[in-house]
């Protein structure tokens, strides 16, 4: 049984080491081609060593501690994404059950959604007359089309079988929503959250860069006009690692769920 425990962890753990390593010999090699214009890894790495000794320092807004910026757009994000949550899953579980609601807003999300998320930036100043404000309306215009596509699709996937079982045991709204459609649409829904996550903080690292303020998008335009390369590519890290965790938080949120009860 160790064994093949033992085996099975290196399978995975070879692979993965693989890909790291031939990743790092890539920048190397492409940072002596660029002649140390891209810092090599060495560089980089001894560039986050140096930020995340302290990341919380606080010299005022325009000089704060990478942490600080981190915490800053999380927090746009996490306002935002809940407003995309708390409006487009009740509304794609409307669009999804009534046919009136789906030829109603299909062609509105059809126009809207392709529309790229800093489009919607200006109009948020315009509107809110604050950076941050703007930052949270492009976040949340740009995560709600997932979470209602998605979530409409998983209502209008629910067997008809089970609608006519509810129908049999007069059930009413909240008990139809509660014991048939959530467990069904389930799958759809997290699948909906999980890709509008990824587009929130996607999005707020380019809104940060247009607006300015305190935050990681901030933070890397800020390190660019300073021409600090090594802190750049420290950020894209740390970004990309964000991002990762933020993926497998709702993929483990996910598997808590038993889709057939």
């Amino acid at each position: 049984m160790m064994q093949q425990h033992f085996k099975a962890w290196m399978s995975w753990l070879f692979p993965t080491f693989l890909g790291i390593f031939v990743f790092i010999l890539i920048w190397s090699g492409v940072s002596t081609a660029t002649e140390g214009k891209i810092p090599t890894p060495f560089v980089t790495w001894d560039a986050a060593v140096n930020l995340f000794s302290d990341p919380f320092y606080d010299n005022g807004p325009n000089d704060m501690g990478i942490g600080w910026n981190i915490m800053y757009s999380l927090g746009r994000v996490a306002l935002g994404f809940s407003l995309a949550a708390l409006v487009g899953i009740p509304l794609g579980f409307w669009i999804g059950r009534s046919l009136f609601a789906s030829r109603s807003f299909n062609p509105i999300i059809s126009l809207l959604r392709p529309v790229s998320p800093l489009a919607w930036l200006p109009l948020g100043l315009l509107i809110f007359n604050s950076t941050h404000l703007a930052a949270i309306w492009v976040i949340f215009i740009s995560s709600i089309w997932p979470m209602i596509i998605n979530t409409a699709v998983g209502v209008s996937r629910v067997p008809q079988d089970y609608m006519n079982v509810a129908k049999v045991l007069r059930l009413n709204e909240w008990q139809i929503l509660t014991k048939i459609m959530l467990p069904a649409v389930l799958p759809y829904l997290l699948t909906g959250v999980r890709l509008a996550i990824g587009v929130a903080w996607l999005v707020i690292v380019a809104a940060e860069m247009l607006t300015g303020g305190i935050g990681i998008g901030f933070w890397v335009w800020d390190e660019w006009n300073n021409l600090n390369v090594p802190h750049i590519l420290v950020a894209i890290i740390v970004i990309g690692l964000i991002g990762l965790m933020l993926e497998a938080g709702l993929v483990w949120l996910a598997q808590r769920f038993s889709y057939g009860e």
